[in-house]
């Protein structure tokens, strides 16, 4: 958390104030949540003025003048708010006052997000080592299949690798295997195109789902006006272990591998002959 409906709502809450304000001041209160140096960070960013605000995979990517780019990962609790009276924030790390409103809070109980600010070859560069947004058109099942039959790692693992596919985290990719009914250590490898083909329509269908539902709030997500999401509630899986299954009744059961707990349901995810032990 947070992936990407989060963002993409944390943006489609920015995108109609942020552009056009100038960055006046900043104030870093951890720097432990920066890429770079602080004086760096702050001279690449004050002054300049905010273009446009996007997504790619869970970064959160502001586009401002004289080239420069101010990407931010959220990290497992990170958000970015505005500082209006009615949005308190808790823990902030990072205040970039701006020439009109409430000023923009980086705030993050943990601190494992991470801010940088660079110009656009940079930047290109890091995008380059991302995988392919799963909401977009490039983004296809032939594609998925193709990438899926060079890895014999667990769909699971394979899914939360940012190389991959951009933006999908355990919450998702948990709820998408349910909906597509894979395992979640099923090795990619095994995948028929059949499967391949009910993944990607499981994976655009839950996170758009997810981005109508403006993301899941099980304890930290807040939009950026401070409102949480209204997607936990339809989760199918994800933190049900134990709990009948949705669909058939059964139990749904939780394993760790990789780190990460993984959600799912015995009977609708069935072991498959690419599973790893």
């Amino acid at each position: 958390m947070p992936e990407l409906p989060e963002v993409e709502t944390i943006v489609r809450g920015l995108r109609p104030t942020l552009p056009g304000k100038t960055i006046e001041r900043l104030r870093i209160l951890h720097a432990d949540v920066l890429r770079q140096p602080r004086r760096e960070f702050s001279a690449r960013l004050k002054g300049r003025t905010f273009e446009s605000v996007d997504r790619r995979g869970k970064n959160i990517v502001a586009h401002l003048t004289e080239g420069v780019v101010l990407v931010v990962n959220l990290g497992m609790t990170g958000r970015l708010v505005w500082a209006r009276d009615e949005t308190p924030t808790t823990h902030p790390a990072v205040r970039f006052t701006v020439n009109a409103g409430p000023a923009l809070v980086y705030d993050d109980v943990r601190r494992f997000g991470r801010l940088e600010a660079m110009n656009e070859t940079e930047w290109a560069l890091r995008d380059r080592d991302l995988g392919p947004e799963p909401l977009s058109s490039t983004f296809t099942a032939q594609r998925l299949h193709e990438d899926l039959s060079r890895s014999v790692s667990p769909i699971r693992s394979w899914l939360l690798d940012q190389r991959r596919v951009a933006g999908v985290g355990n919450i998702y990719a948990n709820e998408a295997l349910h909906l597509a009914g894979i395992h979640p250590q099923r090795s990619c490898k095994s995948m028929t195109e059949g499967e391949a083909r009910k993944l990607h329509r499981a994976l655009r269908r839950t996170l758009s789902s997810a981005v109508e539902n403006r993301g899941t709030t099980l304890k930290d997500y807040r939009d950026a006006s401070g409102n949480p999401g209204d997607n936990a509630s339809r989760l199918r899986v994800y933190g049900r272990g134990e709990e009948p299954c949705l669909r058939c009744s059964t139990r749904v059961c939780r394993l760790v591998f990789g780190n990460r707990s993984a959600f799912y349901c015995p009977s609708c995810q069935p072991f498959g002959s690419g599973v790893t032990a």
